[in-house]
């Protein structure tokens, strides 16, 4: 997938939309629905098809919205949409149909396949998941069990007989360091924009932002600074991040706000559209949404006061070393 993407060219823009899923003409997701009931079917259940969601007779619901966006970021177009569905369908039911990885792994390998994840709180279910840390605004980590064909959010109830959370939290936090990097990028301009991007098929490469300091270790070779870094994360196979140590933060801080809108757009696993100020693990909001600013892509630049006091710094005129003053983002 690349790093600004653009979808698999299909029906035009100009053709009518689907309601729920608009990156899908109306054709389009006749047909993406209609290969989802089929490929249930295939399997023995049939299911009632709605614009979001599937279910059976036993009340139990599958969601479309990832899959949906799977099919749609494929580039090889409709052609394949029957395969990835069924492909999905299997895997679901197996998971569904067969015993819960609770009771049949011992509690090492659980401990071993645990890992913290970053999730939109637009997903979370709060009754279930009391026990869910806020990492940002709308942002929330929560534990996963990581399974060979599917992710496990562990609940409240799942987590009480594995022992104390903040162990598990340890522990979980700990193999998400030794996770490897599977793919990294560099984004650059002659300006000074700069700024990294892992990606990966893991599950957890954008949550990876809870143990940046390893990533940062990993990829560049130096340790993060007293400053910090912006991050991104717009889906979970892709983390970005930007280590503070001059001026270029200006324009990289464009860049990526601009980078995090488009990751976020339509993607499986989407989980923010926002830049971050990271510091001492902790996250605050950079960027956001503005309609009416079309000359900058519907975004603005939020800068509280402490960020504004870092920018000032670091294009202070008493550091002989500093480049020329860019322009200031916009408040």
């Amino acid at each position: 997938m690349g790093l600004f993407r653009r979808g698999p060219k299909r029906d035009g823009r100009e053709t009518p939309r689907d309601p729920e899923f608009s990156f899908f003409s109306t054709d389009e997701a006749a047909l993406f629905r209609s290969q989802v009931r089929a490929a249930f079917a295939e399997r023995g259940l049939e299911v009632t098809v709605y614009s979001d969601l599937v279910t059976d007779s036993a009340g139990r619901q599958f969601g479309l919205a990832n899959l949906a966006a799977v099919c749609h970021n494929d580039d090889r177009g409709a052609r394949v949409w029957g395969e990835l569905v069924r492909q999905h369908a299997g895997m679901v039911l197996r998971t569904m149909d067969g015993p819960s990885a609770l009771d049949t792994l011992p509690p090492a390998q659980i401990r071993a396949q645990l890992y913290p994840r970053v999730i939109s709180g637009d997903s979370l279910d709060a009754q279930a998941f009391g026990y869910a840390r806020s990492v940002a605004p709308g942002l929330y980590e929560i534990l996963a069990l990581d399974l060979p064909e599917s992710v496990m959010m562990l609940t409240d109830e799942a987590l009480e007989p594995l022992g104390p959370l903040h162990e598990l939290r340890a522990q979980a936090l700990g193999n998400l360091r030794q996770l490897p990097v599977e793919g990294r990028e560099t984004v650059k301009d002659p300006e000074g924009m700069r700024f990294e991007v892992v990606m990966g098929d893991s599950f957890y490469t954008a949550s990876r932002v809870l143990a940046l300091d390893s990533v940062v270790q990993q990829v560049t070779g130096r340790r993060l600074g007293t400053d910090g870094a912006l991050v991104a994360f717009p889906f979970r196979h892709q983390l970005a991040f930007h280590v503070i140590r001059d001026a270029t933060v200006i324009p990289s801080l464009n860049a990526m706000a601009s980078f995090a809108a488009s990751g976020f757009e339509d993607t499986p696993g989407a989980i923010s559209p926002y830049v971050y100020w990271w510091r001492d693990g902790t996250l605050t909001q950079l960027s956001d949404k503005d309609e009416g600013n079309v000359e900058a892509g519907g975004l603005r630049i939020v800068v509280g006061d402490d960020f504004q006091e870092l920018l000032e710094r670091l294009i202070s005129p008493s550091r002989p070393d500093r480049p020329d003053r860019p322009d200031r983002p916009e408040d």
